[in-house]
């Protein structure tokens, strides 16, 4: 993304300098120098969490609290997934002690 790329996208959502850099968590002078491509004559780079950031405004996301806690019927699952091998661990060693018994009658 170049200055120009970053000034149509906060033009293309209506948004001015200042409502763009408080929705990116930004300064005001920053937008304007990532708009301008530079700082003191020298080149601005706009770094990638800020390109995302552009992304996920434009599709609409205002914020991000992490992935989506697991419902109570994928937690047992899971859960009981954990337990099989604990439970083909004991069924083995109860077959054990029966062979054991049967071979010591």
């Amino acid at each position: 993304m170049k200055g120009h790329d970053f000034k149509r996208w906060r033009k293309s959502l209506d948004m001015s300098q200042k409502h763009a850099a408080d929705a990116l968590g930004l300064k005001r002078r920053v937008v304007q120098y990532y708009e301008k491509g530079e700082r003191d004559g020298e080149p601005v780079k706009i770094p990638r969490v800020v390109r995302l950031a552009c992304y996920a405004i434009l599709i609409g996301v205002e914020d991000y609290h992490g992935p989506e806690k697991e419902k109570k019927d994928k937690k047992a699952k899971r859960e009981k997934q954990k337990s099989k091998p604990a439970e083909k661990k004991e069924k083995k060693d109860k077959k054990a002690r029966k062979e054991e018994d049967v071979a010591e009658d």
